[in-house]
């Protein structure tokens, strides 16, 4: 069975809060595009973050953040990771590894707390997943990282 959408924003955003971020929620419904999404919540796309899931390994994913005007870099992701091959998992395994769909993906209130490396250009107030379509949270890009233990790294194009 599936868990209503309510209840998906609702552990993310209970996620932030337990984490001690200082957050904003912002709901606008469905968005069309990123550039839609970003000027509904208010931000430029850059502070639009894009949160993937990988996979690493059987068993073994990562949450992948990159701002929302640039891609991840598959080369740059592996060197990271000391491996030869990373891959996406399709939708009904990434909705199984973090309880969220695609386009709402988030490591706040994921159903497992993946380890998650976040491109390192990422700064200042930035928009994140708030689990369900067309919900986000404001917070520090800082203290998201340091409140999700995330690795910074240069991971995007």
């Amino acid at each position: 069975m599936t868990a209503d959408p309510s209840d998906r924003s609702a552990r993310a955003i209970a996620a932030a809060e337990a984490l001690g971020l200082d957050h904003a929620v912002t709901r606008h419904g469905r968005a069309r595009s990123l550039e839609e999404a970003a000027a509904a919540r208010g931000i430029a796309p850059r502070a639009l973050l894009k949160t993937l899931v990988v996979r690493v390994r059987d068993g073994d994913y990562r949450f992948v953040m990159v701002p929302g005007d640039r891609e991840f870099s598959w080369p740059k992701l592996r060197a990271l990771l000391g491996v030869n091959r990373v891959s996406m998992p399709d939708a009904a395994t990434a909705q199984e590894v973090t309880g969220y769909e695609r386009g709402t993906i988030t490591p706040l209130g994921s159903t497992t707390a993946w380890p998650v490396v976040m491109d390192a250009s990422i700064a200042g107030p930035i928009s994140v997943g708030g689990g369900g379509h067309g919900v986000g949270l404001t917070v520090d890009a800082d203290a998201l990282a340091e409140a999700l233990g995330a690795e910074r790294a240069d991971i995007s194009e």
